[in-house]
């Protein structure tokens, strides 16, 4: 197993497989609440922090987490408190930090070079503090998920019934969508800012058609993040392929066999 024998790589596989793990489970909540274009516009938005942190010589992971992180919570804030459809709250800020992000691209000439690697991600590029980093908040999340996990799944369904029964919404949607932004921000180097929605959204709905309980359906929407994640390193290390490309292309294989599994089993009946 020559792949193993390569520091980054095994960096690479620990990273991937607890992003495999907290991005869909956070995914599982965000798409019943019909909110999947969240993890795509703040990983957009993500783009403008790490475009900072080239311009102001920070760190690029720490810069994107900041931005992403206070764009949520404006977001949600935005959401909550006007309005104003999620949608069009979510496409303001996409194209907003995409637009100031193409600006101090233009400025700084360092950050050019390093482009294509945060775009669609570079597994060369994971760090062991990124590891450490990851792996913190990756436990820190699940504690957070597995003491609140009745309440996250009351609101998800029913937000005004989950309101009326004295559960604190609020709290627990800016807690949400804080978590969805530091994933984002910690998954950008292994992914790309262009591909990590796909990982957060995309097993999830695979899972969904197998339409099970919704433990079940996440529990399965991890299992397929955590098989791409895996079959889309030993493929990109071996082929010479983009990581964050190859992994979101096995993510969609999944999802096409999961439809056709579902066709079929209709058809059976």
């Amino acid at each position: 197993m020559e792949i193993f024998e390569y520091a980054f790589m095994i960096r690479a596989f620990v990273a991937g497989i607890f992003i495999a793990i907290l991005a869909p489970t956070l995914g599982t909540f965000v798409v019943v609440r019909r909110y999947s274009m969240l993890s795509d516009s703040l990983a957009h938005i993500s783009l403008l922090g790490v475009a900072l942190g080239f311009l102001f010589s920070i760190s690029t992971t720490f810069s994107a987490i900041i931005i992403a992180l206070l764009a949520s919570l404006f977001i949600e804030y935005l959401r909550k408190n006007h309005n104003i459809y999620s949608d069009s709250i979510l496409s303001i800020f996409l194209s907003s930090a995409l637009a100031l992000a193409i600006i101090i691209v233009s400025i700084s000439n360092s950050f050019n070079v390093a482009l294509f690697s945060y775009l669609f991600g570079s597994i060369v590029a994971v760090s062991k503090e990124d590891i450490w980093t990851i792996c913190i908040f990756g436990v820190l999340s699940a504690l957070f998920i597995i003491n609140n996990y009745q309440k996250l799944l009351f609101v998800a369904f029913d937000e005004e019934v989950a309101k009326a029964s004295g559960i604190n919404v609020s709290f627990l949607n800016y807690m949400l969508v804080s978590l969805v932004a530091i994933t984002v921000g910690l998954s950008i180097k292994i992914i790309g800012v262009l591909l990590i929605g796909a990982l957060m959204i995309m097993p999830v709905i695979s899972a969904m058609q197998f339409e099970k309980s919704f433990f079940i359906t996440c529990l399965l929407a991890v299992s397929f993040a955590v098989l791409a994640v895996i079959v889309g390193l030993f493929v990109s290390f071996y082929i010479s392929l983009p990581s964050g490309a190859t992994i979101v292309v096995v993510s969609l294989i999944l999802f096409i066999l999961s439809l056709m599994l579902k066709i079929n089993k209709k058809r059976a009946l």
